[in-house]
């Protein structure tokens, strides 16, 4: 079991990403320079990463419930590498199907260059069948597909001539330069079902859930232990917004049935209502956590 006091913490970048219901008012008119005052006071405070999701376009109806913006993950993150230090920029999650893997690997190992090592690959199979069809992708096959995306990035994160051969990808002879400066880009793998586990244990550095009870996950990490033989993030996200200013003792909880659970670190959401606010959730989630 993990020591609540070890998780590392990390955030939902707030402005990103505007869920229906879940976002605060702030956001809606945010800058991005609010984005920048909060990931450099993450960064500052010792924050393990920040996230970033995407997705292309979606349609009207669609959007109602999971949210119309969406900002690019990558422009983001270049973007903030060059003000922080630290903080890691995990994308949570790319989509494998809307991509080459070598793709992915010369943009995202272009990143990790120029933020000194600090990128986290979050990566997804996707379950947005009209966006795969505005991406002339196929969505039965996807599953298969991002398996064999996985290998395929695995044999070419960080080579400069990497060499893969597969079921739907297959590469050699070509140069991906720059690429990765990590000996090992961490893998974190998003969903939220069992398969979704089996993927990341299987192929993953990592596992990075939504929308899943506690208990939920701790049964699934029950039925199939994470793998021992490599460094392996669990990364939580909390039901619903954390307030560690307001509620220390309840976020202090929430901290230690992360743990419990086998969660190695957390995606924080916060309850915040301007960008000064979000600092101080910050701050004091910081504190909670030196108390556990």
């Amino acid at each position: 079991m993990t020591d609540a006091r070890h998780l590392d913490l990390g955030i939902v970048t707030p402005a990103l990403t505007l869920l229906p219901g879940a976002h605060a008012r702030w956001e809606e008119d945010a800058d991005f320079a609010d984005v920048v005052t909060v990931v450099q006071a993450a960064d500052r405070l010792g924050y393990h990463h920040c996230t970033c999701s995407e997705h292309v376009a979606l349609p009207v109806e669609v959007a109602e419930v999971r949210g119309g913006r969406y900002y690019d993950p990558l422009s983001v993150f270049g973007a903030l590498a060059a003000q922080t230090t630290a903080i890691r920029f995990a994308t949570h999650v790319l989509v494998l199907g809307y991509h080459h893997p070598l793709e992915i690997a010369k943009r995202y190992g272009t990143l990790d260059v120029v933020s000194g090592g600090r990128v986290v690959l979050g990566v997804g199979v996707g379950s947005l069948a009209e966006e795969f069809a505005l991406l002339d992708v196929p969505f039965a096959e996807r599953g298969d597909r991002a398996d064999d995306a996985l290998r395929a990035l695995r044999a070419a994160l960080g080579r400069a001539v990497p060499e893969y051969e597969g079921e739907h990808y297959a590469f050699a002879g070509m140069i991906v330069d720059p690429h990765a400066v990590q000996n090992r880009v961490p893998i974190w793998i998003g969903g939220r079902t069992f398969r979704s586990w089996r993927r990341a244990v299987a192929l993953g550095d990592g596992w990075a859930p939504f929308g899943l009870r506690t208990s939920e996950i701790a049964g699934m990490l029950d039925r199939l232990p994470p793998p021992a033989d490599r460094p392996f993030a669990v990364v939580l996200q909390p039901e619903r917004p954390l307030d560690p200013a307001a509620e220390p003792e309840r976020v202090a909880e929430q901290l230690e049935r992360f743990a419990a659970a086998g969660a190695t670190a957390v995606n924080a959401r916060f309850v915040h209502h301007s960008p000064a606010h979000y600092v101080e959730q910050l701050e004091a989630l910081v504190a909670v956590q030196a108390g556990v």
